[in-house]
């Protein structure tokens, strides 16, 4: 295998709080289900076989299959950082020469943007893909999969870049703006709907009237 992409993501049911302002709890677990198909639509599209899940959510793991990716089921439900650290293991176990990990709430992805970052890094090296604010690491490909430890929350993209240079590795920064967008607060959404309006997210949202939504938010 060359490169395993790894997804992690928690519960359906409790995502996206910082939505709360914006959204009923229904509408957050149904968007979260929808990014997480988008973002699988797009890896599949770019690394058909090699995009696996880390969740212990049954839902979840019904949307990864019916995207013909794999699940790789967690002890517990733990951090993003963890999960991601247990997919690299995974990773190494199966013989994968590169590691890739993007969340599930970056909708706006892209099949050439995951194809641009593969071919920005060789045999060897890490390439890191900012958020749109350069505070967070909304990709990481790491040549061999152990090249460095990650770790996630913001600053994580500042932190990544002292771990690479510490290491010495070949390093890679790509600024995509699909990739850049995670979608975690109510200001994320009209961006949703201004650079993917033909994303399954960008669709929902529309059909439960946004953008004019935000002017009214919502009391929780």
């Amino acid at each position: 295998m060359d490169v395993f992409a790894a997804v992690p993501v928690k519960d359906l049911v409790n995502a996206k709080q910082r939505l709360v302002p914006a959204l009923t709890p229904e509408e957050r677990r149904a968007l979260a289900h929808a990014m997480l198909e988008d973002v699988l639509a797009a890896l599949g599209a770019a690394l058909p076989g090699s995009v696996f899940v880390v969740t212990t959510d049954a839902l979840v793991m019904e949307v990864v299959a019916r995207h013909g990716a794999a699940s790789l089921v967690e002890p517990a439900n733990r951090g993003h950082t963890e999960a991601v650290a247990f997919a690299q293991r995974q990773s190494l176990a199966r013989g994968a020469a590169r590691f890739l990990t993007i969340p599930g709430d970056v909708p706006c992805v892209t099949a050439d943007e995951i194809a641009a970052l593969c071919d920005a890094v060789g045999a060897r090296g890490v390439g890191l893909v900012p958020s749109l604010s350069g505070f967070g690491t909304n990709a990481a490909l790491l040549a061999p999969p152990d090249a460095m430890p990650l770790k996630f929350g913001e600053p994580s993209f500042d932190n990544h870049l002292l771990a690479a240079r510490q290491r010495a590795v070949t390093l890679r920064i790509l600024e995509l703006p699909g990739l850049g967008l995670d979608i975690d607060a109510p200001e994320d959404i009209d961006a949703l709907l201004r650079r993917g309006p033909a994303t399954r997210s960008a669709g929902l949202l529309r059909a439960w009237g946004f953008p004019a939504r935000l002017a009214h938010p919502r009391t929780p």
